[in-house]
């Protein structure tokens, strides 16, 4: 049944909860900035907030007619958070477990006080395993002269179960009115503070109440800061002749200054060498550069914030400064994002910081790859003064341009690769190139290109695959040794070597790739042929013997099965191999360039020339030769300088 009483004790703690809600006005330019400056006002997560949108803002277009939002902002107070004090004196914030669990204990204590004609009483309970408080000290020091009377029963009572924190009157004394503690407030000079000293009260005489204190420093025309809490302290435990500080000025808050937040690491001393998950630090894997890409946010400008005014005890207005606002660290190759203060990258590269500025830089210059730079991943263009040393790989989205020399190394681009020296790959450098490559000589490297390989010097015991043409045009212009497949042409001066002692092969009109992987394939065809005529083998001896046997024992005829499903895998392979190389075969045929072999000096015997699917082994020395395809066959003829009008520099190159 509702009854009054319950109404009453609800709104009573309605109440409660209505004090511990506490609003913020806040202009910020969207929702969530708002909502992240009352949470750092509150001291609390943006989470634990709710708000009221008091004017609504807009973002304007382009930056025009842009408006703020203003909201009031509340704190739930189910999440305000409650603090202990501990045993030194700091603060425990209960939102934190390990907190709550390290609380200190406190002893209870009480404070007897007459104010107006009765004896008051206020009792807090001890925290933890603190001491409560006794009922024997608190009557002894009702033992005084001046008691009239009071409620034994009544103590005890609030003893025990404490006074929340208020006074309750308990008693009577004789009042004498004379013997009354006395006060005084003092102001200083500055308006700053105020300050209450209390002459202590003789027997019978009242204390001063937190009622009069306030009515006195009213009275004075103080209007602001007036501390509640320090006022009910000195009330509490009056350090009697002493000065108290009972208001103090609002202090003016300066506003903070604008700021850049980074999104990369701005200390290059920071950076640290890549650690595998052994734990080893890989040394040539050294995260030196930082890659970006166009569009990706680099750093934010997080606006300065207004001051917030103080004033003095008598009211008057106190100024504070609001916040600095700073300059957008703009460098090259950098643009701003609608938001006005959002850095965003303008181009793929490495993000610098160049004279406290913000740069991205599409073209990295290093003096050469090796123990001091450490391997090279880069969304740009890559020079290379120097040599890339063995053992240092370089990758780029752009192209790479080496200087020196390239040696047991990997580079890889989407673009073009520039070698002003040479290539000596030890039979384990790695070229790979989205665009065409340049070098004065490659030795024992592997080289992938999409376009052209053009080389001044030479080519050794090499496997270089062009999309389009391999083009040796100096002095020398030799090929000696490997595998050379282009889907255009092959040009040179020399090709194979005197005695044919070094194997050199010469692949054109096939896709170079397409005509490896038909070699993978049938290679892999072949082997399946073997392991099915071996399982055919061992399939019809266990089921010759099952015919005599009526039947097998479990393992033989476990095996059986195991064999007769391995057999039909394979087949199931060799069909899927079989769809592969006839797509491949059609691809072939259909190439319209059907490819040429031009050699300008000599080609040696032993050197095999395929022409699409038709091989030409040369038998003996052939000079000023150009090999083509023709009605099924590889036919030799005269020497034509064939047409290189499509074969460009590199930019910047001539």
């Amino acid at each position: 049944m509702v009854t009054l009483e319950t109404i009453r004790k609800d709104m009573a703690g309605f109440l409660t909860k209505d004090k511990d809600i506490k609003c913020v006005e806040v202009r910020a330019d969207t929702l969530d900035e708002a909502l992240a400056d009352a949470a750092v006002q509150f001291d609390t997560r943006v989470a634990n907030l709710e708000y009221e949108v008091v004017e609504k803002g807009f973002a304007g277009v382009m930056g025009i007619a842009k408006k703020p939002w203003l909201l009031k902002i509340y704190q739930n107070p189910e999440t305000v958070k409650k603090v202990v004090v501990g045993k030194n004196g700091e603060v425990l914030d209960t939102e934190d477990e390990e907190d709550v669990v390290r609380i200190v204990s406190k002893n209870g204590e009480f404070f007897i006080h007459h104010f107006g004609n009765d004896i008051v009483l206020k009792v807090t309970l001890p925290v933890g395993e603190g001491v409560p408080v006794s009922v024997d000290a608190v009557l002894e020091e009702l033992n005084r002269p001046d008691t009239k009377k009071f409620d034994e029963e009544l103590v005890k009572t609030l003893v025990k179960n404490g006074t929340d924190n208020e006074y309750q009157v308990i008693g009577e004394y004789t009042h004498e009115p004379a013997a009354d503690a006395i006060f005084v407030i003092d102001i200083s000079s500055d308006e700053m503070q105020a300050t209450a000293t209390i002459n202590p009260p003789s027997i019978g005489g009242a204390d001063v109440t937190v009622e009069q204190i306030k009515m006195a420093l009213t009275k004075q025309g103080v209007v602001a800061g007036i501390s509640d809490e320090k006022i009910q302290d000195l009330v509490d435990k009056p350090p009697y002749n002493l000065p108290a500080v009972v208001a103090e000025a609002v202090l003016p808050i300066d506003g903070r200054d604008a700021y850049i937040t980074y999104n990369f690491e701005t200390d290059r001393s920071k950076i640290r060498a890549k650690e595998a998950a052994n734990g080893q630090v890989d040394f040539k894997e050294l995260n030196l550069i930082q890659n970006v890409v166009e569009g990706q946010p680099l750093a934010q400008k997080m606006l300065a914030e207004q001051g917030k005014a103080g004033k003095t005890i008598y009211g008057r207005y106190l100024e504070a400064k609001n916040g600095k606002d700073v300059q957008l660290p703009l460098g090259k190759n950098v643009r701003v994002d609608t938001d006005g203060r959002t850095i965003l990258a303008d181009a793929n590269g490495q993000v610098l910081l160049i004279n406290d500025k913000i740069c991205v830089e599409p073209i990295m210059e290093v003096d050469g790859v090796n123990i001091k730079t450490g391997n090279i991943t880069f969304l740009g263009t890559v020079i290379v003064k120097g040599a890339v040393e063995d053992g240092f790989n370089v990758k780029a989205a752009g192209n790479i341009e080496v200087s020196g020399t390239v040696g047991k190394c990997t580079l890889e681009s989407d673009g073009d690769i520039i070698v002003s020296s040479g290539i000596i790959g030890r039979d384990e450098g790695k070229i790979v190139c989205g665009g065409s490559l340049w070098a004065k000589f490659i030795q024992n490297t592997t080289v992938q290109v999409e376009e052209n390989v053009i080389v001044t010097d030479s080519i050794m015991n090499s496997e270089v695959q062009a999309q389009k043409k391999i083009i040796l045009n100096g002095k020398r212009a030799q090929i000696t040794g490997g595998r050379l497949f282009a889907t255009e042409c092959v040009l040179a001066k020399n090709i194979g070597s005197e005695g044919g002692g070094t194997e050199t092969l010469i692949t054109v009109g096939v896709d170079p790739r397409a005509k490896k992987r038909l070699e993978e394939l049938l290679d892999m065809q072949n082997n399946n042929v073997k392991i099915l005529d071996d399982l055919e083998l061992n399939i019809t001896t266990l089921e010759n013997m099952k015919k005599v046997r009526k039947s097998l024992p479990k393992e033989k005829e476990e095996n059986l099965v195991k064999l007769n499903e391995q057999k039909n895998e394979i087949i199931e392979e060799n069909f899927q191999y079989n769809e592969e190389i006839e797509k491949i075969q059609g691809r072939l045929r259909e190439l319209k360039n059907i490819g040429k072999v031009y050699a300008a000096g000599t080609v040696y015997s032993g050197v095999k020339i395929t022409v699409r699917d038709e091989v030409d082994e040369v038998k003996a020395d052939t000079k000023s030769v150009t090999f083509f395809y023709e009605n099924g066959f590889v036919r030799r003829g005269k020497y034509e300088q064939p047409n290189l009008d499509d074969i460009k520099g590199p930019e910047g190159y001539s």
